[in-house]
């Protein structure tokens, strides 16, 4: 564990941390093989992937009481997931139980099918949601995606859950009005699990691995439907690599929302005020060549195609209108985004226009939101790739 503040420590510092490190690493390893063969079966009891069943209290606040004080409560109240609703839950999908369908970093707990509807009961979820909870978990734990840096950093970066394909509207997702708030249970208890199994089987508890300065709200629950009414162009999930009759979790590595209020009617016009609003200096996306996406109202999105303009063309228009000059960025950032992107980018300078990803290609664009002249700007974590998995029994 290397304590913060670690950015601003000295090349002496730094060397006296890694030669304490390896010491930690040689005694623990040590320890490990010095265990009696006792030790080991107890350990292998304790990290048991299967569920234990822990009898507390049958009144509501007995059950917070020790969701707290193990360290398994978001700071919301939570359902108790008992044997008979988890049970409920399981008829949603075909797996087994004890199948682990992913390992979740940073802790790299055991992610089985039965833990994830131990989580998704906490929070309220019904069997229908469990085939879309698996699928966020491949995704989630995909490389691409970097859960270990999402999770452990001192960035605010969070999973924005999108839903898209015929499920969305089947199951009664939110992609309409106040898709990205409050108010619907479908979007809310879906998010809420997610992450809530990213700290209690990833390990990410505030203070500890999550490493967050400030956080987000996004951190409870962050999830919404692609709008395909208010959609101009082919649906996300189709736009990467899937069936216009299959459904999709996608998981982007989100570290807050810009609110883009305009209204312009003119689609040059248009494109010009949202590239502004996405150049910013202190923003990882510059630093890495990140990802970052944009949720576009309706009402945004029908200007574009009025214009004639399909996605790949508004990506391509937004990449070049985004280009940021060197000069912008903090000195210290500045040296430190022209080491990270040299392969790609070659010797820089304060004179160069920098591009917010390595190809037009990585900007996201989902269209989704009800009535308004308003689209959200989503920078990223900007060392992270969106992810999508088809949703399956």
């Amino acid at each position: 564990m290397i304590p913060h503040p670690f950015g601003s420590r000295t090349r002496d510092e730094i060397k006296a941390l890694a030669a304490q490190c390896a010491g930690d690493i040689t005694r623990l390893l040590h320890e490990v093989s010095q265990k009696t063969e006792t030790d080991v079966k107890t350990a292998a009891v304790e990290t048991d992937p299967r569920a234990r069943q822990i009898v507390v209290g049958d009144d509501q606040e007995s059950f917070d009481q020790l969701c707290r004080e193990r360290r398994w409560s978001d700071g919301l109240p939570l359902v108790p997931p008992t044997p008979e609703r988890v049970a409920r839950l399981l008829t949603g999908t075909r797996r087994d139980p004890q199948k682990v369908i992913a390992l979740l970093a940073p802790a790299y707990g055991a992610a089985t099918v039965e833990k994830i509807a131990i989580n998704a009961a906490m929070t309220g979820c019904n069997a229908a949601q469990m085939p879309l909870l698996i699928a966020a978990v491949e995704a989630l734990a995909d490389p691409e995606f970097n859960l270990q840096g999402i999770q452990a950093t001192t960035n605010s970066a969070t999973p924005l859950v999108i839903v898209s394909g015929p499920l969305a509207q089947e199951l009664g997702f939110n992609s309409g009005i106040n898709c990205l708030g409050q108010g619907v249970w479908m979007n809310a208890t879906l998010g809420r699990a997610i992450h809530l199994m990213l700290q209690n089987i990833g390990g990410a508890l505030p203070g500890e691995m999550d490493q967050a300065t400030q956080g987000q709200p996004g951190k409870f629950t962050f999830c919404c439907a692609e709008n395909q009414a208010g959609n101009p162009w082919e649906a996300l999930h189709v736009e990467r690599g899937m069936g216009a009759g299959d459904s999709a979790i996608t998981v982007v590595g989100a570290s807050g929302t810009l609110n883009m209020n305009t209204h312009a009617k003119d689609a040059d016009d248009l494109l010009r005020v949202i590239a502004d609003t996405m150049i910013h200096p202190t923003s990882n996306d510059y630093w890495f060549g990140g990802e970052p996406w944009i949720v576009m109202g309706p009402e945004h999105a029908a200007v574009l195609k009025e214009a004639r303009l399909d996605k790949p063309m508004v990506q391509r228009r937004l990449w070049e209108l985004s280009r940021m000059p060197g000069a912008r960025f903090a000195q210290k950032d500045f040296d430190r985004t022209r080491h990270t992107r040299l392969a790609e980018l070659g010797d820089t300078g304060g004179d160069s226009l920098f591009p917010i990803s390595p190809d037009p290609g990585h900007i996201g664009i989902v269209v989704a939101g009800g009535p308004g002249t308003h689209s959200v700007y989503v920078p990223t974590f900007g060392n992270t790739r969106a992810v999508t998995r088809r949703i399956t029994g």
